[in-house]
C-alpha cells in the first residue's frame, strides 16, 4: 500500500533541497573575489540581513535544544535563557550593528573579524589575527558539530534512518550550497529558512492545543504550576539558585562575540538601514523564542508517555499533529534552523583560514582565485572535523551550543564592545582579552561549571574585560593612524540613528 504521508514528506524535502542547492549554484558564478564569497560585497537588503542574522543565530538549538530544555525543566531554566537571548539580540542590534558596519569599512575595509581587529588596533605583526583564527576554527568545529547532531536526530526520527547516515545526509546538503554559493547564497537561504522556522514554530503548537481541547482530555491548566514558574525548579519544588538566573541572562553577552552573526551587520547595504532591520529581527526573535518554549511546556501534557529524548519533542509533536506535505514543510523548517547556522559557521571558519591565516602570514600577494579556492576547501575540512565530533548520537544539542556560545562570547565579546567605544584600547590589550577570555571559558567549562553552577560565559567575560583594561593601560597608546581612524568612525556614527 502506498504511504502517501511519507511521500508528501519526502516531496517537501526534495523541493526544499532543490531550492537550496539551486541558490548555491546560482551565486557560484557571481563570486568573483574572496570579498564576494566572504561578505557578499556588502550589499544585503535589510530584510535579508535581519532574518539571516537571526536564523544563523538560533540554529537547530531553537527547535530542538530549547523546547527540550523547557520540556524537562520548564521556565526556571529555559525562560531565563530566552530572556537573556532576547535582551542580547536587542543590545547587539542597538549598540554594535551600525558601529561595526561603519568601523569595518573605515578600518581598511576589513572583511572578517580577525582582519578588523588587526586594522582597528594597528597590530602590524597580526598576532591578533592568528590567535582569533585559532579560536574561531576550534569553537566553530564544535558549534557546527551541534548542527550536524541536530540534523542526524531529525532524519533519524522522521525517516527511521540510521543516525550516522542521517547526519551525513544533512552535512552533505549544507556543504553543497555553502561550498558553491558563499555568503550571498548562505544569507538568501537563511532568509528562506527563517521564514520556514517561524511558520513551523507557530503552526505546530496551535494545532497541538486545538487537538488537546478537541479530545476533552488534558488541558493547558493541567501543566504542573512549577513548570510555569521562573523561580521554582519543577524537579525539586524549591527556589532556584541566583546563579541559574544570572547564568541564563549571561547568554545575552554572548551575542557581542559571535563571528557568524556579526558579519551580517558588516554586510548590510547601508548603515542607516540598521534600525529598520532591528525591528524585523526583534519581532522574529521574541515570537520564535516564546513559541519554542511553549512547545516544550505543552509537550508535558500532550504526550502521555515521557519522551526518551526530550530534544525531539518538537519533531514528535509534528508527527502527531500534521501529515504529508504540511508535516514535510515543518520538518524543513527544523532542518532550515540547522542548516542556516552550520553554513554560516563553515563560511566564517573558511575565511579565518584563507583571509586571516594564509594571506596574512604565508602569501600576502595571493590571487583572488587562490583565496576563493582555499575558502572552499576549508569548508570541506571544517565539515569533516565537525562530522567526526557528531558521530556520538547521545550528544546534547543544547550542551554543545551552550559551550560554543560561551566560548565565542568570552573570547571576542569584550574585545568588540570595548574596541568600539574606548579609543585608548590597543592591540596588546585586545590580544590579552582574547586569550584570557577564551582560555578562562574553556577551563571553567572543564573543571568548575558543574560544581559551581556558574555558566562559563560569566568568568570568561569578566577576566577578558580586566585583561583588556589592565594591559592597555600598562602599554603604549595606539598610534596616531589608529586614533585618527577611531575619530573618523565616531564622527560618522554621530550622524544618523543607531
Amino acid at each position: 500500500m502506498v504511504d502517501w504521508n511519507l511521500i508528501g514528506i519526502i516531496a517537501a524535502f526534495v523541493i526544499y533541497f532543490g531550492i537550496m542547492i539551486y541558490i548555491g549554484f546560482f551565486y557560484m558564478k557571481k563570486n568573483k573575489t574572496v570579498g564576494d564569497f566572504i561578505l557578499g560585497g556588502r550589499g544585503l537588503h535589510r530584510w535579508v540581513t535581519a532574518l539571516s542574522a537571526e536564523a544563523s543565530d538560533m540554529s537547530g538549538w531553537l527547535l530542538l535544544g530549547l523546547p527540550g530544555l523547557a520540556y524537562v525543566s520548564g521556565l526556571s531554566s529555559a525562560g531565563w535563557t530566552a530572556i537573556g537571548l532576547a535582551i542580547g539580540t536587542y543590545l547587539n542590534w542597538k549598540f554594535v550593528a551600525k558601529r561595526l558596519r561603519v568601523y569595518t569599512r573605515k578600518a581598511k575595509d576589513s572583511l572578517t573579524l580577525p582582519e578588523f581587529f588587526v586594522n582597528r588596533f594597528g597590530d602590524k605583526k597580526a598576532y591578533i589575527s592568528a590567535l582569533s583564527s585559532i579560536f574561531i576554527i576550534v569553537f566553530f568545529v564544535v558549534y557546527t558539530a551541534a548542527q550536524f547532531v541536530a540534523g542526524g536526530k531529525l532524519f533519524n526520527s522522521v525517516f527511521g534512518l540510521d543516525y550516522t547516515a542521517a547526519m551525513l545526509v544533512c552535512a552533505a546538503i549544507v556543504v553543497c550550497y555553502t561550498f558553491t554559493g558563499g555568503f550571498r547564497a548562505v544569507c538568501l537561504t537563511d532568509f528562506i529558512q527563517g521564514m520556514l522556522m517561524l511558520f513551523a514554530l507557530l503552526l505546530v503548537p496551535i494545532v497541538a492545543v486545538v487537538m488537546l481541547f478537541g479530545t476533552g482530555g488534558a488541558t493547558i491548566a493541567s501543566i504542573d504550576p512549577n513548570m510555569l514558574s521562573l523561580f521554582v525548579d519543577p524537579s525539586t519544588g524549591e527556589f532556584i539558585s541566583v546563579f541559574v538566573v544570572v547564568s541564563g541572562l549571561a547568554w545575552a553577552f554572548g551575542y557581542f562575540g559571535q563571528p557568524h552573526i556579526l558579519p551580517r551587520f558588516m554586510a548590510i547595504e547601508k548603515p542607516d538601514e540598521i534600525p529598520k532591520a532591528r525591528h524585523v529581527a526583534m519581532v522574529w526573535v521574541v515570537i520564535s523564542l516564546a513559541a519554542a518554549i511553549f512547545i516544550g511546556l505543552i509537550g508535558q501534557i500532550f504526550f502521555s508517555t515521557p519522551l526518551a529524548n526530550p530534544e525531539t519533542v518538537f519533531i514528535e509533536m509534528t508527527k502527531e499533529t500534521l501529515f504529508s506535505l504540511i508535516a514535510g514543510i515543518v520538518y524543513c523548517g527544523i532542518l532550515g534552523a540547522i542548516m542556516s547556522t552550520a553554513s554560516s559557521q563553515m563560511l566564517v571558519a573558511s575565511s579565518a583560514i584563507s583571509q586571516d591565516l594564509y594571506k596574512t602570514f604565508f602569501n600576502k600577494k595571493a590571487s583572488q582565485k587562490t583565496l576563493l579556492l582555499l575558502s572552499r576547501i576549508t569548508v570541506l575540512v571544517v565539515a569533516a572535523l565537525a562530522i567526526t565530533l557528531s558521530l556520538d548520537k547521545t550528544s546534547s544539542v543544547f550542551d554543545i551550543v551552550s559551550f560554543a556560545w560561551a566560548g565565542f562570547g568570552a573570547t571576542f565579546g569584550s574585545v568588540i564592545l570595548v574596541g568600539l567605544f574606548w579609543k585608548r584600547m590597543n592591540w596588546q590589550g585586545a590580544l590579552a582579552g582574547i586569550l584570557a577570555g577564551g582560555v578562562t571559558a574553556f577551563l571553567w567549562y572543564m573543571f568548575l561549571a558543574a560544581p559551581t553552577g556558574i555558566y562559563e560565559m560569566i568568568p570568561g567575560a569578566i577576566v577578558s574585560l580586566f585583561a583588556i583594561y589592565i594591559v592597555s593601560r600598562l602599554t603604549l597608546p595606539p598610534s596616531k593612524e589608529v586614533a585618527d581612524t577611531f575619530d573618523a568612525y565616531v564622527k560618522e556614527i554621530g550622524t544618523g540613528k543607531t
